[in-house]
């Protein structure tokens, strides 16, 4: 049985490698996959914050919410970042249904929905987001 800790090492590396998918479908111009990616990341970087606190979240896709309500417990540089990581998640997570069926209503593919800076807007949050999540699973296993 894995610990906690264990489980948000394997998070973030999880992560690492969703954002890595992500960049290579941002250069080659599946904008759509880049968002879902960087939202997966996003989530994953999250999910694995709140496995080091010990916590367990709902089973959905934004747990953004968690984060405010331990909000005393995380450290004053992460508090600082909470609102753009909130920002980040909640912002993704709306975006995650069209990202991958696009908007079935009109009948207008994924591929259509998002352009270019749609996906660097997505790759700056989960990038800044990673960093954040890296930074913490670092100080908490020093």
């Amino acid at each position: 049985m894995s610990s906690n800790r264990e489980l948000a090492e394997a998070y973030l590396e999880d992560a690492e490698y969703t954002i890595e998918e992500a960049r290579r479908a941002l250069n080659r111009g599946y904008y759509h996959r880049a968002v879902r990616r960087a939202r997966e990341c996003v989530e994953l970087c999250l999910k694995a914050v709140l496995r080091l606190y010990g916590l367990e979240y709902p089973k959905a896709h934004d747990v953004s919410s968690m984060l405010l309500r331990i909000r005393d417990r995380l450290p004053h540089w992460l508090v600082e970042k909470l609102d753009f990581v909130v920002e980040a998640s909640t912002t993704l997570a709306m975006q995650r249904a069209p990202s991958f069926y696009g908007d079935e209503y009109r009948r207008v593919p994924a591929r259509e929905l998002f352009k270019e800076e749609d996906a660097i807007r997505a790759m700056e949050y989960a990038s800044r987001v990673l960093e954040l999540a890296r930074r913490l699973y670092r100080l908490w296993i020093e």
